[in-house]
Order: structure tokens, then C-alpha cells, then sequence
């Protein structure tokens, strides 16, 4: 499976943007690596791991998609949703610097 973002920030899957802000917050002080210079290298990878899960989180587009298909889908491992658009191709970036992901939609008639 992947990485469980939820978990990371201990929030419930419902949680509202000020409830992940707080969260965020709470435990980026907590594991802040000059808050913490005798397990520095622990707090520094715990520290990552949680901004990461923030980023998704906090992105309405990124959680859509995180929640769907996980960490996986995030990466680009797992196919984005079909579009339903008029026509024409639906473009899908999963922000993660590896560009765009171009979809062709087919019209139902």
C-alpha cells in the first residue's frame, strides 16, 4: 500500500483545512530539526513526512486524487479518472514535476 498521510498528521479523513493547518503545525514544531539537535536525523526524515502529507492534504486536487488511488496515484502510477468533458482532451498534472499527463477523452453519443 502507501504511505498513510492521514495517519502522518493524525487527522480523520474528514478533517476541514483548518483542522490539517493545525495539525500540520502541531507536529512541524514538534519535529522541527533544530528542535530537536540529539535525534536530529529522525527529526529531520519525521519532518519531511509530514510536509509532504500537508502538501497533498491541504491541495483539493491532490487529495481528490489521494484519496482514490493512495501515494500511487500521486506518482502517476495509477491511471487519473476518465473525462467526461465535452470532447476534446482533459489535461491531468499530478504536480510532481513530471509533467503532464495528457487524456483523450471519447464523446458518447
Amino acid at each position: 500500500m502507501g504511505v498513510d498521510y492521514y495517519n502522518i498528521l493524525q487527522v480523520d479523513k474528514n478533517a476541514k483545512d483548518e483542522d490539517l493547518k493545525k495539525a500540520y503545525r502541531k507536529l512541524a514544531m514538534k519535529w522541527h530539526p533544530d528542535k530537536n539537535p540529539n535525534n536530529k536525523k529522525e527529526a529531520e526524515a519525521k519532518f519531511k513526512q509530514i510536509s509532504e502529507a500537508y502538501e497533498v492534504l491541504s491541495d483539493t486536487q491532490k487529495r481528490a486524487i489521494y484519496d482514490q488511488y493512495g501515494e500511487e496515484g500521486l506518482k502517476g502510477q495509477v491511471p487519473p479518472p476518465q473525462a467526461d468533458g465535452p470532447g476534446g482532451a482533459t489535461y491531468f498534472s499530478t504536480g510532481n514535476g513530471s509533467g503532464s499527463i495528457q487524456i483523450q477523452s471519447e464523446k458518447r453519443r
